[in-house]
């Protein structure tokens, strides 16, 4: 997914006025992690039946707007935003561990356009 942000600030470094008012950056949610295909195996139970865990959900991307930024300048050196994926599940009913989110700080007043 690409995302588009503009916003109108300049940002002062050194002696020259760099203005950064677009950037283009790609953005992923995690991939949820996958199922585990277990059997339950005890030594006087002939048919235990299944026992795999759910893997974890992906992680979420979320933009939060912050009054403490003022420029977009930060996204020109850091284009691709993913988030973490979910763990695969395992033997015995356990599930996998949801993949961690990430948030986007930008400044307040950013439009936001989805490119697809």
């Amino acid at each position: 997914m690409f995302i588009f942000f503009v916003a109108k600030y300049a940002v002062l470094i050194g002696d020259a006025v760099k203005f950064v008012d677009e950037v283009t950056i790609t953005t992923r949610a995690g991939d949820g992690g996958g199922g585990a295909k277990t059997f339950r195996r005890e030594k006087f139970i002939p048919y235990g039946g299944p026992d795999g865990g759910n893997g974890g959900g992906g992680g979420s991307v979320y933009v939060v707007g912050d009054r403490n930024k003022h420029t977009l300048l930060d996204f020109q050196f850091e284009p691709k935003w993913e988030a973490e994926n979910g763990i695969p599940g395992a033997g015995r009913g356990k599930d996998g561990r949801r993949g961690k989110d990430i948030e986007i700080s930008v400044p307040l007043g950013t439009i936001i356009i989805d490119s697809e």
